[in-house]
């Protein structure tokens, strides 16, 4: 369970030159403020942030934002950010319930979601993020041509992910039971470290790729 709760975490993300603290002023203007000629791509629920942080290193022509919701966990990106600076990643400490507050409609390139907490009694299936009702804020904000990509080692939840996508309107671009093996979708693929660690011991990575028709 992630601790939700470290002294001094939120004064430390305060003062981060790394966490934008004030996301909703800059609703419909992100790629202005941020780099215009970029892509915006966005995790929700980044955790500690390696998957970003390699993602940015690799791809410096695409800004990414992080979003986590507990300054807890966010902390400990800012302190990887401190000892390796990267220019084209930011985070931001908000809940997911928000993010059309945060951002235009389809002012976001692409989503990923990894390692989603799965939350697995039925009563608290709205607030799974692969969920029909996280899908439908998830849409507001993807741009027309933009991609979702979903990574977890919870089979229960990569099959109610894989449910949830037809009746919130969504297609299925691919999808993997077994990502590491599947060659072609794992070409490229930027492990995060609940992947790398579940995928050591011998689990099975799903991942899907969705899109929408519009």
């Amino acid at each position: 369970m992630r601790l939700r709760n470290i002294t001094g975490s939120e004064e430390v993300i305060a003062n981060s030159e790394y966490v934008i603290n004030e996301p909703r002023g800059h609703r419909g203007s992100w790629k202005e403020y941020l780099a215009k000629e970029k892509e915006l791509h966005i995790e929700i629920g980044m955790g500690k942030g390696r998957f970003l942080m390699d993602m940015a290193a690799l791809h410096p022509d695409i800004q990414y934002l992080g979003i986590e919701k507990y300054s807890s966990v966010l902390i400990r990106a800012v302190q990887k950010m401190e000892q390796t600076p990267l220019p084209n990643l930011r985070f931001l400490l908000i809940d997911a319930k928000e993010i059309t507050e945060i951002f235009a409609p389809g002012e976001v390139d692409r989503i990923y979601l990894n390692f989603s907490d799965p939350w697995p009694k039925d009563r608290h299936a709205k607030r799974r993020l692969p969920s029909r009702q996280f899908l439908q804020l998830f849409d507001q904000i993807l741009k027309a041509d933009g991609r979702l990509e979903f990574k977890t080692d919870n089979r229960a939840l990569f099959d109610f992910a894989m449910e949830e996508i037809e009746p919130a309107g969504w297609k299925l671009q691919e999808a993997t039971y077994d990502l590491h093996k599947d060659e072609r979708m794992r070409e490229g693929n930027v492990m995060t470290e609940y992947e790398e660690k579940f995928s050591s011991l011998g689990h099975p990575i799903f991942k899907y790729i969705i899109y929408r028709e519009k």
